[in-house]
């Protein structure tokens, strides 16, 4: 029975809302499978299933069009394997997957476990320190760059492009505005940098401009693709980081229950990543008129798949608002995404999750976090500064 769908003045883009927004997602899911947002003219789609349902309809909510909430970002996004559909979206994709299969990533897992150890050691001598500058962003910043081949000049802007990018994801606010002219400036160095000879040979970046150069990509494209590898790789990995030290932290028993048992460790992050999930949402393009649970989209219409609400909503979690190392089901989050448009680089977040954890593990007690202080920000779930005391184990 197809059902009138409610509609809803919430502004999930408040500053409010953004530093504390499980309330509002819960209040969305109870109004129904679909709610329309008067304030931004788009639907939102909260509940597990409903999310779960159009990530694997990818006919029906297309990403060609855009996964922003405004146009500007979704015409200069174009062509990058975000931003595409079949049977484009299939090629790019299979071009920049190669270094991020399984099997390519494990030539890593022994570097990435020698830097995560020296890592903790370095913090352990320290004792206190900010979970997310000496942490969840040192890690990710000491191999992203040589991975793509990156040179010495504009790594120092590598953080400030990556917030910017997914900042420019939601509506264009203020936010969003001013982060404009920093992605100006990511664009005109992406278009530089891919120059060839410029990323360091053997690099996942050099070999995608081969690539350009055997015609197997656009040129034009290279900045969008290389983009691609840059922008998630970082904020959406500070942002697990950051959660999994704030987690564990506030929870002993179960940072406990992962040193007693270090098999624990991809079920932990998959846990993190379900409660304070990285990226919120995205939006995706309704192609024909689809329903949900008796709530007909319209074709045309804008729909905001909210990732962030789907891992906390009850009909799908047990106790969604507890911590568990041990769910049975964590693994069934959808922080990565899902369907084709599932994360390219979720298998690298994993393996630098799973090193620094080993790492923890191996080494660390206890874990002693102050209160965190949470990043007015469009798309990620970001903490600007975590208070952070490791004790070493005897």
């Amino acid at each position: 029975m197809t059902q009138t769908i409610p509609r809803s003045d919430i502004d999930l883009w408040s500053e409010e809302v953004i530093r504390s927004p499980y309330a509002a997602y819960r209040e969305l899911r109870d109004l129904g499978p679909a709610v329309w947002l008067e304030r931004y003219q788009v639907y939102v789609v909260t509940r597990y299933d409903d999310v779960y349902e159009a990530l694997h309809d990818h006919d029906s909510f297309a990403s060609g069009s855009g996964v922003a909430l405004n146009e500007r970002l979704n015409q200069k996004m174009k062509g990058s394997a975000l931003v595409s559909d079949p049977p484009y979206h299939d090629h790019v994709r299979g071009v920049m997957a190669t270094p991020l299969t399984p099997r390519a990533l494990r030539e890593h897992r022994e570097d990435f476990q020698r830097l995560a150890d020296d890592l903790i050691d370095r913090l352990l001598e320290r004792g206190s320190f900010d979970a997310v500058v000496d942490f969840a962003q040192l890690f990710p910043l000491s191999v992203v760059p040589d991975l793509l081949g990156w040179p010495t000049e504009g790594r120092e802007h590598f953080l400030a492009w990556a917030s910017a990018g997914f900042n420019a994801l939601g509506p264009m606010n203020e936010r969003a505005e001013a982060d404009i002219p920093v992605l100006a400036g990511m664009w005109a160095f992406m278009a530089e940098i891919v120059q060839p000879g410029r990323l360091g040979a053997g690099s996942w970046g050099a070999d995608l401009v081969a690539a350009a150069q055997q015609g197997t990509v656009s040129r034009q494209l290279l900045p969008a693709l290389i983009g691609d590898y840059l922008v998630p790789s970082l904020d959406t990995t500070v942002s697990a980081l950051t959660s999994a030290m704030l987690l564990l932290g506030r929870h002993p028993e179960q940072w406990q229950a992962v040193r007693d048992d270090p098999a624990l460790i991809p079920n932990a992050l998959n846990e993190v990543i379900r409660m304070e999930t990285p990226i919120r949402a995205l939006a995706r393009t309704v192609t024909k008129d689809r329903e949900l649970s008796g709530s007909v989209l319209p074709a045309g219409s804008r729909a905001l798949i909210v990732y962030a609400s789907a891992n906390r909503d009850e009909r799908h979690w047990d106790d969604p608002e507890t911590f568990d190392v041990t769910r049975s089901n964590a693994n069934t989050h959808v922080g990565f995404g899902h369907g084709i448009h599932g994360c390219v680089g979720q298998g690298l977040a994993r393996l630098e999750g799973h090193a620094l954890l080993t790492a923890l593990a191996e080494k660390v007690e206890t874990i002693d976090v102050g209160e965190p202080e949470y990043r007015v920000h469009n798309t990620i779930r970001a903490i600007t500064t975590l208070p952070a005391t490791l004790k070493a184990a005897a």
